[in-house]
């Protein structure tokens, strides 16, 4: 606590991936303190790898995706794009390599509520195409241990979902 306090927010090593998508950030939020800016990029990087844990990364997800980023104050439709399609281009790297890194940011960076609204939003990623798979459900749950959270809130926020649970319709 008081390290960083003296010294700053140490920037993370990052992969080209999330370079460019920092990139980005910091070009459309330009007066945002650039904490703020790593969450944006920890989030955002999140919200792919959960739109992409099953391997098929729907537009249904990605509008998802822009939704959760207009309600970043400040980001024009043109910056969303801009994001939107860099992610795409690089989902693989962003849902696989830098999933570990997106949750430390938000562990150092954000409040519990930060992380648990992040978590919120990831569940409403994971449903946006009208399902949610096992893969993604494990996903969760993991990204909900990183994140700093207990297993209760994630549970409590898949409830709203527990229609499009697929491991429970495939015991219908």
């Amino acid at each position: 606590m008081f390290g960083r306090w003296l010294t700053g927010t140490p920037t993370p090593e990052l992969s080209a991936a999330s370079e460019r998508l920092l990139a980005l950030v910091r070009r459309e939020l330009p007066e945002v303190d650039e904490d703020s800016r790593l969450v944006i990029l920890a989030m955002t990087g999140l919200l792919g790898a959960v739109a992409y844990a099953d391997r098929d990364y729907t537009e249904a997800e990605e509008a998802r995706v822009r939704a959760e980023l207009s309600r970043v104050e400040g980001m024009t439709e043109a910056g969303i794009s801009a994001v939107c399609h860099t992610l795409r281009a690089h989902i693989i790297e962003v849902a696989t390599l830098e999933t570990p890194r997106y949750c430390r940011l938000l562990v150092e960076l954000g409040d519990r509520d930060l992380r648990f609204e992040v978590l919120r939003l990831l569940v409403e990623v994971a449903a946006a195409d009208g399902e949610i798979t096992t893969t993604e459900t494990n996903l969760l749950r993991q990204l909900t241990s990183a994140l700093g959270l207990s297993q209760d809130d994630y549970i409590a926020l898949q409830a709203a979902h527990r229609e499009r649970l697929s491991v429970l319709g495939s015991r219908a």
